[in-house]
């Protein structure tokens, strides 16, 4: 054999076995530096080295060399090379390639072959979709034992039909859940197959101890140290006097006022609101009248009346429909209109909400007061106050695409200290419905309206309109020139094609508007305060109450002096204690509200503190704990409110 056909067969060899260890075969790379190369220079302007290619023979010598060394195994696995794709171009090996016997090597000299492996049957089996049986769910979805694998046992009938609600209508309860019902029976049926069983709730060991409170400034510090206790437990005297008159007007009735009674629309006790007879269609063009009204569902109304009008176009009495969608803390809400022949006359009828004890502008800032005929100015600060609230109800009114179009002073009523509404709403609209004016002309004589009120109430002129100009010059005599600045824009009417928005107002008073914000929410802490002074009286009245039943009861079951007798002795030793003591000093009774509440809110308190009960007659004498006195008034009361005993049968049931 030549060397190279040694070197050929050297090749075939190494290329045909796998190698034994872990490393692959490598392409031949050329050699850093050859064994007997020759160095040379290359010529040219830059120097370098060559390295000449190994020869032929040097190459065949180093791989025989090599395949010395290495000794070839027989039982290594046979190299089953990789199928490489060639783009563009297809697979020429056909499906019975599959079958083809393993690829055996040439015999190597030794003459052994390389053992050929059985191959698995099964796994070189063609792949059948048709033997392989479609998948049918089961109805709990958990897999039986009897089913073989790949699903050849019979598929099993599912029982439940999703297109039948019989089994739904069995489970659902007859009567629905309530959840609000305090001993709901049905709840468990409801409910056992939806949540998980709870654990039952624990009442506490012990009530909630509603007495313990702490009260809400602001507070007074300009009090004696015997009216502080009332005043903690009580609403100041002025705001409950108040209070007081506007509940007694409201319920004020005129028997023989000779008013009528509106059948049809449910009005009742009519009683005439207007504070003098005086026949005036200044500002409707008819004569109004306001009555109180009480209607049948308990509510109180108040009526506006125009005597002699009469409706001519139905469609205008349909704007009352817009506005009763504004809902304003400055607007008196509009409730309903309707015309009536009850007065003697064709009259249209406004209803609104009734503010009991209210007084309009016009009284409250233009009656006299001294011998002289003439009042002070108002004070700057309501009148803010004033623009405030009357810019913010023409904001919602305008906001609506509506307009007030009566801002008259004996139109803004006052039903609180510095609180004004509009009280003359939507009259004009049913009024003057036929003029069809546009609503945009309407609103810009809102603003000038709005000044010529606010001007007449600085400068205490009912009738500004004629000498405007002079009442704004008297401005800056006693207000600030922002007051003065406001009115002037209010009464400047707006250049064509220009117009005014309530908007830019209210953004050029911003100032104001907080301080007025800041007010109100100083009056809403002081009513939160009062509040709560009252919050405590509900308690000490029910056990007074509790105690008026139980002292001097002259008879109960059969026991003539049963309220005196037993436990319920001390309580009538308790309530000598409280309600005639008298005074160590002068023996004269003591009539002190701060010593009635103490004693009575540590009674409710069931305080620990001893107290020392002494008898009329002064030959007993106890000493008990309010605790005690409390348990003992428990146990009374509830003695006093056990039912009355049942006869059936001649058998008396408790």
């Amino acid at each position: 054999m030549g060397l190279v056909e040694h070197f050929g067969q050297q090749l075939d060899d190494i290329h045909l076995i796998a190698p034994t260890g872990p490393k692959s075969l490598r392409s031949p790379s050329w050699p850093a530096k050859s064994r007997g190369g020759s160095r040379g220079r290359a010529r040219g302007r830059g120097r370098g080295f060559w390295q000449s290619p190994p020869r032929m023979e040097q190459l065949a010598n180093n791989s025989i060399h090599r395949s010395a060394k290495k000794a070839l195994s027989v039982d290594s696995p046979a190299f089953t090379p990789a199928t490489l794709s060639v783009p563009g171009k297809t697979s020429t090996i056909s499906s019975q390639a599959v079958n083809a016997a393993p690829f055996t090597p040439r015999g190597l000299a030794s003459g052994t072959a390389t053992p050929v492996p059985q191959p698995d049957i099964e796994a070189t089996a063609p792949f059948n979709p048709a033997q392989i049986k479609e998948f049918t769910p089961q109805q709990n979805y958990d897999m039986p034992t009897n089913i073989a694998a790949n699903g050849t046992a019979a598929d099993a009938q599912m029982p439940y039909d999703p297109f039948s609600m019989s089994s739904v209508a069995d489970a659902m309860p007859s009567a629905p859940y309530n959840p609000y019902l305090q001993d709901n029976s049905a709840m468990p049926s409801n409910g056992a197959g939806y949540y998980q069983p709870q654990p039952s709730f624990a009442a506490p060991a012990q009530p909630l101890q509603y007495h313990l409170y702490a009260p809400i400034g602001p507070h007074k510090e300009d009090l004696t140290p015997y009216q502080r206790t009332v005043h903690d437990f009580f609403i100041p005297n002025t705001l409950r006097e108040e209070l007081q008159k506007k509940s007694e007007a409201t319920r004020q009735v005129m028997p023989n006022s000779g008013l009528p009674r509106l059948e049809k629309e449910k009005y009742h006790s009519l009683v005439p609101l207007d504070t003098n007879n005086n026949k005036s269609a200044a500002v409707f063009g008819f004569p109004s009248w306001v009555y109180k009204a009480q209607k049948e569902d308990g509510n109180y109304y108040v009526l506006r009346r125009l005597e002699g009008y009469r409706l001519s176009n139905a469609g205008a009495i349909a704007r009352i429909k817009e506005w009763k969608h504004i809902h304003n803390g400055g607007v008196v809400s509009v409730i309903n209109s309707f015309t009536t022949q009850a007065f003697g006359d064709s009259s249209l009828i406004f209803v609104y909400n009734y503010h009991p004890m209210s007084k309009t502008l016009a009284e409250t800032h233009f009656a006299p007061t001294n011998r002289y005929g003439h009042r002070a100015p108002a004070n700057e600060q309501v009148l803010w106050s004033y623009i405030v609230q009357l810019a913010s109800a023409i904001k919602a009114v305008h906001g609506t695409n509506l307009a007030v179009r009566c801002l008259e002073a004996s139109k803004v009523i006052l039903t609180e200290k510095n609180r004004v509404r509009l009280s003359g709403c939507a009259v004009l609209d049913v009024v003057q419905f036929e003029a069809n004016r546009p609503i945009h002309e309407l609103q810009q004589e809102d603003f000038i309206h709005f000044g010529r009120l606010i001007l007449s109430i600085a400068t205490n002129n009912q009738h500004i309109t004629v000498n405007a100009k002079i009442s704004v010059e008297q401005l800056l005599r006693a207000y600030t020139p922002d007051f003065r600045s406001a009115v002037i824009w209010l009464l400047t009417p707006a250049h064509a094609p220009n117009t005014k928005n309530i908007n830019d107002f209210l953004a050029s008073i911003s100032s104001h508007l907080v301080s007025s914000y800041d007010a109100s929410l100083h009056a809403n802490d002081g009513l939160n305060s009062m509040l709560m002074g009252e919050l405590e009286n509900g308690r000490l009245v029910r056990l007074v109450t509790k105690l008026g039943l139980i002292n001097e009861r002259p008879e109960y079951e059969g026991q003539e002096k049963w309220s005196e007798v037993g436990e319920r002795y001390i309580l009538k030793l308790f309530r000598d204690f409280v309600f005639h003591a008298r005074d160590p000093v002068t023996l004269r009774p003591k009539v002190d509200l701060g010593y009635i509440l103490t004693h009575l809110n540590k009674l409710d308190a069931g305080s620990n503190e001893q107290i020392k009960l002494i008898s009329r007659d002064e030959q007993d004498c106890i000493i008990v704990t309010y605790k005690e006195v409390k348990k003992q008034i428990m146990l009374a009361f509830a003695e006093l409110s056990k039912p009355a005993p049942v006869v059936k049968g001649g058998r008396i049931y408790q």
